[in-house]
């Protein structure tokens, strides 16, 4: 299972049906990054065989969202193992039992090597108009902290959650929890179609231990330049001293 970092690292994603556009990404933003995105575009173009290509750059944070009755996501679950990701995403939603076999299934395959098993709470394009009409009362903040406690409870490794859930997150779970952060922009980026965002240095200070970017990243004119501006923002942030109180 992957462990936590020693400071919060970032996530390219790698949003791409090309695979060998995702590879040329890869090679170009490995140095500056911890992790690669595979996700629903390029996997369902590529095929597993993607994963273990761009994992020869860095390790892979398998994004797929599975959300299914418990049989057939811990049959995915066995399948995507054979790719050996880093993490893997599945829909909180899905419920305790879906959860539950999810991690079994990982388990089972690869034992202590298994990935960690991340619970997709809200969506970061949602806005609290967007929950409500799937049925959903309470805003998003109320639905991220219901599914993260269900999520957790069941087995989970950590929550995906957009920048403004981390802090109260970390307020009612502590810091065992892996919080994977989407909908992190850089300060004058676009946000796209991304309703609930923050800064890296502001999601990092709200306690995220791995932070997804992707078009910040992928669509600049050089990739791996703007993933290193990235990490020594938040490499500056981090050595900066703590302020004084009185």
């Amino acid at each position: 299972m992957r462990r936590k970092p020693d400071s919060a690292g970032i996530i390219a994603a790698l949003d791409t049906p090309d695979s060998g556009r995702a590879e040329a990404w890869a090679r170009a933003v490995a140095p500056h990054v911890g992790l690669l995105k595979v996700g629903l575009e390029l996997f369902c173009a590529a095929g597993p065989q993607v994963v273990r290509q761009v994992a020869a750059h860095r390790p892979v944070f398998l994004d797929l969202k599975f959300h299914d009755i418990p049989n057939t996501v811990a049959g995915a679950v066995r399948s995507v193992c054979a790719t050996h990701p880093a993490m893997l995403t599945l829909h909180g939603g899905g419920g305790s039992a879906m959860i539950e076999a999810a991690r079994r299934a990982a388990e089972d395959s690869l034992g202590e090597n298994r990935p960690a098993i991340l619970a997709v709470t809200v969506l970061t394009s949602f806005t609290a108009e967007a929950l409500a009409a799937t049925g959903v009362s309470g805003g998003p903040a109320q639905q991220v902290l219901r599914l993260a406690r269900l999520a957790l409870e069941a087995g989970a490794d950590g929550l995906v959650c957009s920048p403004q859930e981390v802090s109260r997150l970390r307020d009612a779970f502590g810091e065992a929890p892996l919080l994977v952060v989407p909908g992190v922009r850089p300060a004058g980026s676009a946000t796209g179609d991304q309703a609930r965002t923050a800064t890296p240095e502001d999601t990092v200070a709200a306690g995220a231990d791995w932070l997804v970017i992707g078009r910040p990243i992928t669509a600049a004119a050089d990739p791996g330049a703007a993933a290193a501006a990235i990490a020594s923002g938040l490499q500056s942030r981090r050595l900066q001293p703590s302020p004084s109180h009185p």
